[in-house]
């Protein structure tokens, strides 16, 4: 092929135009041809064509483009900054209803939305408007599923986002969802899920999930409550991933709790304890999570019960379930002195949480059970808490978790632990000596890479224990003073000053404590 010969076929009469045209369509499916199509610089020559009224010219221009230019970025670039976009949405506007026509132009924008620039272009057009009013009018599962490929695709931007929300996009998937959740039919299982992770898609945008929550008059969420209630696992997933996601806003949380979401959600779980669905379970319990964010929320999911209906989940072998339970009840009685003075004496927990801080196979797991045995002590300051943590053995735990390597469980640990010692040493003191807790607080407050905070929260809890006789003396023997001295003279001010009290109570006369 020669590039003037082409040129003149492609530029002389529209007949020949038309024939050319779907000569290359038919040349372009052979890869190798594709490359010679490319070297005799076609794709420049064709570009112009899409300005045609002739739907058979369009329809062949646009088969030999969307070959030749397959999975070719480069190319792929030039059609985008030759706005070629602007001319795909306009020739699906203009036919909408010449269904090969429209498959092209689908198939075109399928393969160029994946492009940054092309999406840009996208959001200046009405691309939103005319791709829900085809997936409306579809009538066959090929169709609908090139729609929402390229549905998800636009998805990925904000703007384009907000578009289809504005267009109309979410009253089609709630019709789509029934009209398929009763069918076995592959495609239409497919389908279904493709459906179902658009809506979860257009939930990531905080302005899109805005606006389809609507104060909770949003027919997403009016539908949240049926798909909740679905035998069907994939509708169940959608409506507790919707819950997760629209409850990344305070006054949403609110607003849902207010209109008795919760209880449908520990139904839900209710179903799934035994053998269940993980995928379900984990995004319901986020749901629950971020719902207990806002006190409010708090206050009244634990007034309904919560606390108990969510243990229910104890009994769960799914890591990942486990994982995400402990991080809803922390967020529970984050601040709730009362559930986590509850919490904090049910056996049956704190059985379930030790069996977790001894397990070595799930690293996380095994840190959000520590975390929340730190947040019951944290949020109860009770010598009941403190006397149930100790006989269920888990306060060695938490002498643990205080020389863990993240900074932030080495705070709660450093705290709780103080708050345990403040409110009842005579019981624990034992314990901490067996885990050799001052030994390990004087290793952190040698260690120069030991943050401020840590070593502030290491030399309180210290504090507290040098009421006690046995622990004081294991402190002087180690040397404890010389440290603390050197940490008086730390950049830190809070350091310092911890540091000179610390000191002024081991130079206090010993008569002042226990033998």
């Amino acid at each position: 092929m020669k590039m003037p010969q082409n040129q003149q076929l492609l530029q002389s009469n529209p007949l020949c135009a038309v024939k050319a045209a779907e000569v290359l369509a038919e040349i372009a499916k052979n890869e190798e041809m594709k490359t010679h199509c490319i070297d005799a610089g076609l794709v420049p020559v064709l570009i112009p064509l899409l300005d045609s009224t002739d739907q058979e010219m369009l329809l062949h221009v646009g088969r030999a483009i969307g070959r030749i230019c397959y999975d070719n970025n480069d190319l792929q670039e030039q059609l985008v900054g030759a706005e070629v976009i602007t001319s795909l949405v306009r020739i699906m506007s203009d036919y909408p209803d010449n269904e090969p026509l429209v498959r092209v132009n689908l198939l075109a924008l399928s393969n160029l939305a994946d492009i940054d620039t092309a999406k840009q272009a996208l959001s200046k057009t009405r691309v939103a408007e005319h791709l829900v009013h085809q997936l409306r009018a579809a009538n066959h599962h090929e169709k609908v599923e090139i729609i929402l490929e390229v549905l998800h695709t636009l998805a990925e931007n904000d703007a384009l986002k907000s578009q289809l929300v504005e267009a109309g996009i979410q009253e089609v998937i709630v019709e789509i969802l029934q009209r398929l959740q009763d069918s076995s039919k592959p495609e239409d299982v497919c389908s279904l899920k493709a459906a179902s992770d658009l809506i979860v898609s257009l939930l990531l945008g905080d302005e899109s999930m805005q606006q389809l929550f609507a104060e909770g008059n949003g027919i997403i969420y009016q539908s949240v409550g049926t798909w909740l209630a679905s035998k069907h696992t994939q509708l169940q997933l959608t409506g507790a991933l919707a819950i997760a996601n629209f409850a990344r806003n305070d006054s949403n949380c609110v607003r849902m709790v207010q209109l008795g979401i919760v209880h449908q959600l520990l139904d839900l779980l209710e179903q799934h304890v035994e053998s269940g669905d993980v995928s379900v379970q984990h995004a319901a319990l986020s749901a629950l999570r971020n719902l207990a964010i806002p006190v409010a929320n708090k206050v009244q999911m634990l007034d309904e019960g919560v606390g108990q209906r969510i243990q229910m989940l104890l009994r769960s072998e799914m890591p990942p379930v486990q994982f995400k339970l402990l991080g809803t009840l922390r967020m529970l009685v984050d601040g709730q002195a009362d559930a986590a003075e509850e919490l904090g004496q049910d056996p049956v927990l704190l059985n379930r949480l030790v069996q977790w801080c001894d397990s070595n196979d799930h690293a996380g797991v095994c840190g959000e059970a520590n975390r929340l045995l730190a947040s019951l002590l944290r949020h109860s300051c009770s010598q009941e808490v403190v006397k149930a943590i100790q006989e269920a053995q888990a306060m060695k735990h938490l002498v643990s978790m205080a020389t863990s390597e993240h900074a932030i469980m080495q705070n709660e640990a450093l705290i709780a632990l103080a708050i345990a010692s403040a409110v009842n040493l005579e019981i624990i003191k034992d314990t901490f000596k067996e885990a050799k807790l001052v030994q390990n607080i004087h290793k952190l407050l040698q260690d120069e890479s030991t943050g401020p905070e840590v070593k502030y929260n290491s030399i309180g809890l210290l504090c507290s224990l040098l009421n006690s006789g046995d622990l004081r003396k294991e402190a002087e023997e180690d040397k404890m003073k010389e440290t603390l001295e050197k940490l008086c003279g730390h950049i830190n001010g809070n350091v310092a000053k911890q540091a000179l009290m610390a000191v002024q109570i081991l130079n206090e006369e010993h008569r002042l404590f226990e033998p």
